[in-house]
């Protein structure tokens, strides 16, 4: 397995910020450790969005603000994220508590998604924008084919409300896990037929995950008729 600073393509100054970037707060609560990745997360956020920003308006001279927003969200969105980090392999160098661990923490995407933002907001701090700006772009930005559609709740609204004319409705059957790591699980239905079901580290995810499963049920059906 490959180095963590050979993923990122940077040798840290700081090896601490790297070290802080791959703990999960799970791996920090079990040890009373004081700092976990969240921090770090939440300002990678910002400069993923900046990165983006800035690669998308050079590129995309004839798009609207409108266009160019919706690419940006598709292209900063935790699924896009999740698929990132999965192609850098980025689980195996993680540091997971005992039930993240367990129960799949490595390949689960929220997490996955956060840490690559906190990656991106150590590489920020410890190389400054150039050293983000060239890990995102070289690696993820150069294919140019990351523009998909990750607004599942909106596209399953538009699917049931031509059809059955109400929109779908989504439920919250579980949550589980302690106060500072919880998973909500979430279903979604048209009048009482379940739909989907999804989870999530937050309600939005859960629901999210459910219109995606949705939307892979309607179309399995729809291919299926098709084939009679």
């Amino acid at each position: 397995m490959d180095s963590a600073e050979d993923l990122f393509g940077h040798g840290f100054r700081d090896p601490s910020l790297l070290e802080e970037a791959l703990t999960h707060k799970s791996y920090a609560y079990e040890r009373s450790a004081l700092r976990h990745n969240e921090r770090l997360e939440f300002l990678g956020d910002s400069v993923l969005a900046a990165v983006v920003a800035h690669r998308l308006f050079l590129d995309n001279p004839g798009e609207d603000e409108g266009r160019l927003s919706k690419m940006k969200a598709s292209l900063v969105s935790r699924p896009t994220l999740a698929r990132w980090a999965e192609q850098i392999a980025l689980g195996p160098h993680l540091k997971l508590g005992t039930g993240e661990e367990s129960t799949g923490g490595r390949e689960r995407p929220s997490i996955l998604a956060n840490a690559l933002e906190a990656v991106i907001g150590a590489l920020y701090l410890d190389g400054g924008y150039e050293a983000a700006r060239k890990f995102v772009t070289t690696r993820f930005l150069s294919a140019r084919d990351e523009f998909v559609e990750t607004d599942f709740k909106s596209r399953l609204q538009e699917v049931v409300q031509k059809r059955h004319k109400v929109p779908p409705e989504y439920r919250l059957v579980q949550t589980t896990g302690p106060d500072h790591d919880k998973t909500f699980k979430v279903s979604v239905l048209v009048g009482a037929r379940s739909l989907g079901a999804g989870e999530g580290k937050t309600k939005k995810e859960a629901e999210q995950d459910a219109a995606q499963n949705a939307l892979r049920k309607i179309a399995r059906r729809a291919a299926g008729n098709k084939d009679r």
